[in-house]
Protein backbone atom coordinates (compact mmCIF):
# COMPACT_ATOMS: atom_id res chain seq x y z
CA UNK A 1 0.00 0.00 0.00
CA UNK A 2 1.35 3.38 -0.95
CA UNK A 3 0.85 6.45 1.14
CA UNK A 4 0.49 9.82 -0.47
CA UNK A 5 0.80 13.24 1.08
CA UNK A 6 -1.92 15.78 0.55
CA UNK A 7 -0.32 19.18 0.48
CA UNK A 8 2.85 19.97 2.36
CA UNK A 9 1.48 19.50 5.85
CA UNK A 10 -1.39 17.14 5.25
CA UNK A 11 -1.47 13.69 6.81
CA UNK A 12 -0.36 10.62 4.94
CA UNK A 13 -3.44 9.20 3.27
CA UNK A 14 -3.45 5.71 1.77
CA UNK A 15 -3.95 5.91 -2.00
CA UNK A 16 -6.95 3.60 -1.77
CA UNK A 17 -8.65 5.99 0.69
CA UNK A 18 -7.83 9.05 -1.41
CA UNK A 19 -9.31 7.27 -4.45
CA UNK A 20 -12.58 6.60 -2.61
CA UNK A 21 -12.88 10.13 -1.21
CA UNK A 22 -12.01 11.86 -4.45
CA UNK A 23 -11.95 15.65 -4.09
CA UNK A 24 -12.91 15.34 -0.41
CA UNK A 25 -9.43 13.92 0.23
CA UNK A 26 -7.99 17.44 -0.06
CA UNK A 27 -9.56 18.32 3.30
CA UNK A 28 -8.19 15.36 5.30
CA UNK A 29 -6.89 16.36 8.73
CA UNK A 30 -6.28 12.88 10.18
CA UNK A 31 -6.53 9.22 9.18
CA UNK A 32 -6.51 6.13 11.38
CA UNK A 33 -6.94 2.47 10.57
CA UNK A 34 -9.61 0.48 12.42
CA UNK A 35 -8.00 -2.97 12.80
CA UNK A 36 -11.19 -4.89 13.60
CA UNK A 37 -12.92 -3.89 10.37
CA UNK A 38 -9.86 -2.76 8.36
CA UNK A 39 -11.74 0.42 7.53
CA UNK A 40 -10.02 3.78 7.72
CA UNK A 41 -11.46 6.55 9.84
CA UNK A 42 -10.96 9.87 8.17
CA UNK A 43 -11.42 13.29 9.73
CA UNK A 44 -11.79 16.16 7.29
CA UNK A 45 -12.54 19.80 7.97
CA UNK A 46 -16.27 19.21 7.61
CA UNK A 47 -17.00 15.47 8.00
CA UNK A 48 -15.98 12.22 9.60
CA UNK A 49 -15.83 9.20 7.30
CA UNK A 50 -15.33 5.48 7.60
CA UNK A 51 -13.81 4.30 4.32
CA UNK A 52 -13.15 0.78 3.19
CA UNK A 53 -10.48 0.56 0.54
CA UNK A 54 -9.37 -2.46 -1.37
CA UNK A 55 -8.23 -3.66 -4.74
CA UNK A 56 -11.81 -3.59 -5.96
CA UNK A 57 -13.89 -0.43 -5.72
CA UNK A 58 -13.75 0.93 -2.20
CA UNK A 59 -16.68 2.49 -0.40
CA UNK A 60 -17.65 5.16 2.08
CA UNK A 61 -19.36 3.32 4.93
CA UNK A 62 -20.02 6.40 7.07
CA UNK A 63 -20.27 10.03 6.05
CA UNK A 64 -21.41 12.34 8.86
CA UNK A 65 -20.92 16.09 9.29
CA UNK A 66 -19.29 17.09 12.56
CA UNK A 67 -22.40 18.86 13.88
CA UNK A 68 -24.17 15.49 14.01
CA UNK A 69 -21.80 14.22 16.72
CA UNK A 70 -23.45 14.46 20.14
CA UNK A 71 -20.58 13.18 22.26
CA UNK A 72 -17.41 11.20 21.88
CA UNK A 73 -15.32 9.42 24.47
CA UNK A 74 -11.80 8.04 24.20
CA UNK A 75 -10.55 5.07 26.23
CA UNK A 76 -6.74 4.97 26.44
CA UNK A 77 -6.61 1.32 27.51
CA UNK A 78 -8.73 -0.12 24.70
CA UNK A 79 -7.85 2.64 22.19
CA UNK A 80 -11.55 2.92 21.44
CA UNK A 81 -13.42 6.02 20.36
CA UNK A 82 -17.14 5.81 21.08
CA UNK A 83 -19.40 8.28 19.30
CA UNK A 84 -23.00 9.12 20.14
CA UNK A 85 -24.96 10.82 17.38
CA UNK A 86 -27.43 13.70 17.74
CA UNK A 87 -30.08 11.85 15.73
CA UNK A 88 -29.83 8.84 18.07
CA UNK A 89 -28.39 6.62 15.36
CA UNK A 90 -26.61 3.61 16.88
CA UNK A 91 -23.33 4.56 18.53
CA UNK A 92 -20.16 4.08 16.52
CA UNK A 93 -17.30 2.36 18.32
CA UNK A 94 -13.94 2.44 16.64
CA UNK A 95 -10.63 0.99 17.72
CA UNK A 96 -7.83 3.28 16.63
CA UNK A 97 -4.36 2.10 15.72
CA UNK A 98 -1.85 4.35 17.44
CA UNK A 99 -0.02 6.57 16.93
CA UNK A 100 -2.79 8.72 15.50
CA UNK A 101 -3.97 12.28 15.84
CA UNK A 102 -7.58 11.23 15.18
CA UNK A 103 -8.79 11.45 18.82
CA UNK A 104 -7.45 14.99 19.14
CA UNK A 105 -8.72 16.09 15.74
CA UNK A 106 -12.10 14.52 16.53
CA UNK A 107 -12.39 16.59 19.70
CA UNK A 108 -11.29 19.80 17.99
CA UNK A 109 -13.72 19.41 15.09
CA UNK A 110 -16.71 18.68 17.35
CA UNK A 111 -15.87 21.64 19.57
CA UNK A 112 -15.58 23.85 16.50
CA UNK A 113 -19.26 23.24 15.78
CA UNK A 114 -20.58 24.33 19.20
CA UNK A 115 -21.56 28.00 19.34
CA UNK A 116 -23.76 27.96 22.48
CA UNK A 117 -25.27 25.24 24.62
CA UNK A 118 -27.42 25.01 27.71
CA UNK A 119 -28.75 22.23 29.90
CA UNK A 120 -32.50 22.18 30.44
CA UNK A 121 -33.98 20.82 33.68
CA UNK A 122 -37.22 19.03 32.84
CA UNK A 123 -38.09 18.15 36.43
CA UNK A 124 -37.31 15.04 38.40
CA UNK A 125 -34.04 13.74 37.07
CA UNK A 126 -34.90 14.44 33.48
CA UNK A 127 -32.67 16.71 31.45
CA UNK A 128 -32.13 17.86 27.91
CA UNK A 129 -29.54 19.96 26.14
CA UNK A 130 -30.17 22.67 23.61
CA UNK A 131 -27.33 23.65 21.34
CA UNK A 132 -26.66 26.11 18.57
CA UNK A 133 -24.13 24.46 16.24
CA UNK A 134 -22.32 25.48 13.12
CA UNK A 135 -22.37 23.36 9.99
CA UNK A 136 -18.67 23.54 9.15
CA UNK A 137 -19.34 23.02 5.44
CA UNK A 138 -21.92 25.79 4.92
CA UNK A 139 -21.16 27.90 8.02
CA UNK A 140 -24.92 27.94 8.72
CA UNK A 141 -26.03 28.03 12.35
CA UNK A 142 -28.63 25.49 13.43
CA UNK A 143 -30.42 24.59 16.61
CA UNK A 144 -30.44 21.12 18.16
CA UNK A 145 -32.33 19.61 21.05
CA UNK A 146 -30.81 16.51 22.61
CA UNK A 147 -33.08 14.73 25.04
CA UNK A 148 -31.56 12.99 28.04
CA UNK A 149 -31.88 9.32 28.85
CA UNK A 150 -35.48 8.26 29.27
CA UNK A 151 -36.91 11.57 28.03
CA UNK A 152 -39.36 11.47 25.14
CA UNK A 153 -40.52 14.41 23.11
CA UNK A 154 -44.09 13.29 23.83
CA UNK A 155 -43.64 13.68 27.61
CA UNK A 156 -45.76 16.57 28.99
CA UNK A 157 -44.05 19.93 28.71
CA UNK A 158 -40.88 18.65 27.07
CA UNK A 159 -41.41 20.25 23.66
CA UNK A 160 -42.52 23.57 25.11
CA UNK A 161 -39.66 23.78 27.63
CA UNK A 162 -36.92 22.78 25.21
CA UNK A 163 -38.31 24.99 22.43
CA UNK A 164 -38.27 28.01 24.78
CA UNK A 165 -34.68 27.24 25.85
CA UNK A 166 -33.53 26.83 22.25
CA UNK A 167 -35.30 30.06 21.27
CA UNK A 168 -33.31 31.89 23.98
CA UNK A 169 -30.04 30.55 22.56
CA UNK A 170 -31.08 31.35 19.01
CA UNK A 171 -31.88 34.92 20.06
CA UNK A 172 -28.41 35.28 21.63
CA UNK A 173 -26.74 34.49 18.31
CA UNK A 174 -29.15 36.54 16.21
CA UNK A 175 -31.17 33.67 14.73
CA UNK A 176 -34.58 34.86 15.96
Amino acid sequence: MRLGRLGRRGPEVPDEVAAVLGSRAAEVLSVAREPRTTAYLVATKTHVYAVRGGSEAGSVELDRPWHMVDTGSWDDETRRLTVQWVDRAPASVWEIELPSTLPQVFRERVQATVVLSDEVDLGGRQKARVVVRKDLETQALLGQTILGRGVRSTDPGVLETTRAALDRLREQVGLS
